[in-house]
């Protein structure tokens, strides 16, 4: 990065946080309302894009960009199936969660099952962020944008120092955004950097295939098409390392389920709308862009493929960041980088504010300080944001000194507990004799199977593992409510909180979706471009 690129950078962040800023004043944040859920304020555009940007993170673009340089568009299933899961969301969850008036996900177990199920859940939730995702996408972060942008040739300083600088900065900046302004001002700063990464991530594929085709962008096609057929093939072989295609009907269905549906650090973002229409149109938003998604997360490891050939083999992750160097015009690596910097502060925000609306809302009043003013509750979730968010930076570089396994441990640490969650939230929705103990049960079950697969199964690909074991979820949580029946649940008063009427053309758009992921998956198939030569 040169003198023009640093400014720019500084530029671009500093108008961002301006407008987020002057954006989110119309919030009173000094409530629990105000600072974790935005003043239930947000309309579709903020709310689908700090859903995305919590979701995306460097790690992901550098590393199925790398897959898909090995493997091709079969890496695209982590992307694209999730718009089918998102379309549940809209339809299914989001309207029985704003009818709840709930503010966690914890909070609508608690209402059907019990208080200790609610909080087994939300320690699980706690522990999963703090142990798998904010550390990490801290270290793996600063490592990709070190890698990308040489942050240690321009300070003159060793790697891993750079890389604590990058991940301290980014630290302190999502611990500033929320304490500054909650969700509401991360939220607004994530729809600005997801236009951006929606632009720039298109780019970079558009460029590296202008250079294949010699200035021509339809020539660069032919060219990956004449030259990787095989790689423009989405279906795994039923051994895949990546994806083996029968689970995408079976596990990866059932994870995305998990992850789009009922984990909290999504979910949140979602019951923030200010109505429940406002809030499907966001998550058809996150569905559209998941689905073209695939063009800037998967599709450019492939043109990396071409421009590269197999010299890239040994050390996959290395494609992307080369493609970028590459074909981006230097005038606008300042511009990609304050892109990837919102990638990475999103992420850790979004994660850190969940954490912080857990502790807060599900034991600091309730356990700690039964008599707390929403003021004090507030104060509460300030102070967890700080103490969190700086372990948290502090805990990051130490990643790199990891065993080699742990961080492919931590990447599948959701599988303890994301199937059982996903079962009992879908028998509280469909069942009115499932039972608390049934929950607990179930939940207990799967966390020892789970550990013991890891440990057994070693070679079984997790999401194999995860089919198996969503069907015994569910027999388990059947078979206990029946085995020991603790009567009928039927909820008469609900606390809704806004308008609950659904938005007109929720099933159409939805249709629409499911549509053009199999349209997509029968693109990029043996019956569309994997085909042609």
């Amino acid at each position: 990065m040169n003198l023009f690129s640093v400014i720019s950078f500084a530029v671009i962040v500093g108008c961002v946080w301006i407008y987020a800023f002057k954006r989110s004043r119309a919030v009173d944040t000094s409530g629990s309302e105000g600072f974790f859920m935005g003043g239930r304020s947000l309309t579709a555009l903020p709310i689908a894009g700090t859903i995305i940007m919590t979701n995306l993170s460097t790690e992901q673009i550098v590393g199925q960009n790398g897959q898909s340089y090995k493997a091709g568009m079969e890496v695209m299933a982590w992307e694209v199936t999730a718009a089918i899961a998102i379309v549940a969301l809209a339809l299914i969850f989001l309207p029985k969660y704003f009818k709840y008036g709930i503010n966690t996900v914890s909070d609508f177990l608690e209402i059907r099952y019990d208080t200790v199920t609610k909080r087994i859940i939300s320690i699980l939730f706690m522990i999963t962020y703090m142990v798998s995702f904010l550390p990490v996408v801290l270290y793996s972060g600063a490592l990709v944008f070190n890698k990308i942008f040489h942050i240690d040739q321009l300070l003159g300083v060793r790697p891993i120092v750079s890389i604590i600088l990058v991940a301290g900065f980014i630290g302190i900046t999502g611990i500033l955004y929320l304490l500054i302004g909650g969700l509401s001002l991360s939220a607004n700063s994530d729809t600005i950097y997801g236009a951006g990464l929606l632009i720039c991530g298109l780019l970079i594929p558009i460029l590296g295939l202008t250079k294949l085709g010699s200035g021509s962008f339809i020539g660069g096609l032919d060219y990956v098409v004449d030259h990787t057929p095989w790689l423009l093939n989405s279906v795994g072989s039923i051994d895949s390392k990546i994806v083996p295609w029968p689970t995408l009907i079976t596990g990866m269905l059932f994870n995305n389920l998990f992850f789009w549906c009922t984990n909290q650090m999504i979910v949140q973002k979602a019951l923030s709308g200010k109505n429940l229409a406002e809030a499907q149109k966001g998550a058809f938003l996150v569905g559209g862009f998941k689905v073209f998604g695939a063009l800037f997360l998967v599709f450019p490891g492939i043109v990396a493929r071409n421009i590269f050939g197999d010299k890239l083999l040994n050390n996959p992750d290395n494609a992307y960041p080369f493609l970028v160097t590459e074909v981006l015009p230097h005038v606008l690596f300042g511009v990609f980088a304050a892109v990837i910097f919102g990638a990475i502060l999103s992420s850790f925000a979004g994660a850190l504010n969940a954490t912080s609306t857990l502790f807060s809302l599900d034991f600091y009043k309730p356990v700690f300080n039964k008599k707390a003013t929403d003021r004090q509750v507030t104060r509460a979730g300030k102070t967890v944001t700080i103490i969190v968010g700086i372990i948290s930076i502090a805990v990051a570089p130490l990643i790199s000194f990891a065993p080699a396994g742990l961080y492919q441990f931590v990447q599948e640490f959701n599988g303890l507990y994301n199937m059982p969650l996903l079962v009992i939230i879908l028998f509280a929705f469909y069942s009115k004799r499932a039972t608390a103990l049934s929950a607990k049960v179930t939940i207990a079950m799967h966390v020892v199977l789970y550990a013991l697969s890891k440990v057994f199964l070693k070679d079984v690909h997790f999401l194999y593992v995860l089919s198996i074991l969503f069907f015994l979820d569910v027999l388990v949580m059947y078979l206990i409510s029946h085995w020991r029946p603790d009567g009928i649940f039927e909820l008469r008063s609900f606390d809704t909180k806004v308008d609950i009427k659904p938005w007109g053309k929720a099933l159409f758009v939805g249709t629409f979706l499911v549509l053009l992921v199999i349209a997509t998956y029968l693109a990029f198939s043996p019956l569309g471009f994997a085909a042609l030569k």
